[in-house]
């Protein structure tokens, strides 16, 4: 564990000092923020090694678009797109996650030298995906998922979405433990846009301690989401376009930095990497002043 935060530590992966930079490569033609920029592998990894220039700690590989409304691309497809740039990126010494709702996808990355299996189901979509992590003893991200975003199948009704999102993030826990992956390789995720409206979306950033709560280290991806478009729109209610959310997204990343999150999840990587840098600074600046003010009070009763 972190001295300073409680954000925690994953087995399988480098221990950071602070929250953890992981930069997005989307290999697909039709991601809501960067769909088709990086589609060629040789960009793909390139845009990667780049990211890494920029701060990043690790990079997250997805073939497969997660947007609400987006129709699922079939395995060979994926696993043509994802595996020859994560080989690309673990080739250079990069550490990579790769972001897939597939068994096959997650093995065959792994075995390519991916370190980390981001899934957005938590395992629900692809019954093999459990076990699969599991015999490979791979490190897994545990997201809050209420099903496929196809066909405005949202289902983001809550009576307390903080509430609800914990213990259902729980129950999967419990499955993903039950499957035979160990408790010091399982990462949670909110979910955030996923089945969830901006006021969801921001409740659950409020209230990091309570995800935290779970005892697993916690991913944070707000990057150019939609609640940051609902919070910076205009007077007209337009939000800006994903790539003017870059800002927003920093912000985000400090706040959760700040609350203790394990990693941070965006597209453009330096000035987040720039804001956990600053609120590691303030943490490291907090938690000397307490010893300060400890040893002053230590010496002042020594005084009397």
């Amino acid at each position: 564990m972190s001295i300073h935060s409680g954000r925690g530590s994953v087995t399988g992966l480098p221990e950071w000092d602070r929250c953890a930079v992981m930069g997005v490569v989307n290999v697909t033609p039709d991601s809501f923020s960067d769909g088709g920029r990086w589609f060629d592998t040789t960009a793909a990894v390139k845009h990667g090694l780049d990211l890494v220039a920029e701060g990043a700690d690790l990079v997250d590989v997805g073939g497969e678009s997660t947007r609400p409304g987006a129709t699922r691309v079939d395995e060979a497809e994926e696993l043509r797109r994802v595996i020859p740039v994560v080989r690309g990126l673990a080739s250079e010494g990069v550490v990579v996650s790769v972001d897939t709702m597939r068994a096959s996808v997650a093995e065959r990355s792994l075995a390519a030298g991916a370190a980390l299996v981001n899934d957005v189901s938590g395992g629900l979509a692809d019954a093999r995906m459990v076990p699969a992590v599991a015999d490979a003893g791979a490190p897994f991200v545990v997201m809050h998922w209420r099903g496929f975003l196809e066909g405005g199948n949202v289902a983001g009704v809550y009576d307390d979405v903080v509430r609800e999102v914990v213990d259902e993030l729980h129950a999967r826990v419990e499955a993903v433990l039950a499957g035979g992956i160990a408790p010091d390789r399982i990462v949670v995720d909110p979910g955030l846009g996923f089945s969830k409206n901006a006021e969801h979306d921001l409740s659950l950033l409020a209230h990091l301690d309570r995800l935290l709560g779970l005892g697993h280290p916690v991913l944070v991806a707000a990057s150019r989401k939609r609640f940051l478009g609902r919070v910076l729109a205009g007077p007209d209610g337009a939000p800006p376009p994903a790539r003017e959310r870059d800002a927003a997204t920093a912000a985000v990343s400090a706040l959760a930095a700040h609350a203790g999150a394990w990693a941070v999840r965006v597209h453009e990587v330096r000035a987040t990497a720039d804001a956990v840098r600053v609120a590691h600074a303030v943490e490291e600046a907090r938690a000397t002043g307490h010893a300060l003010g400890a040893a002053s009070a230590r010496g002042a009763e020594g005084a009397r």
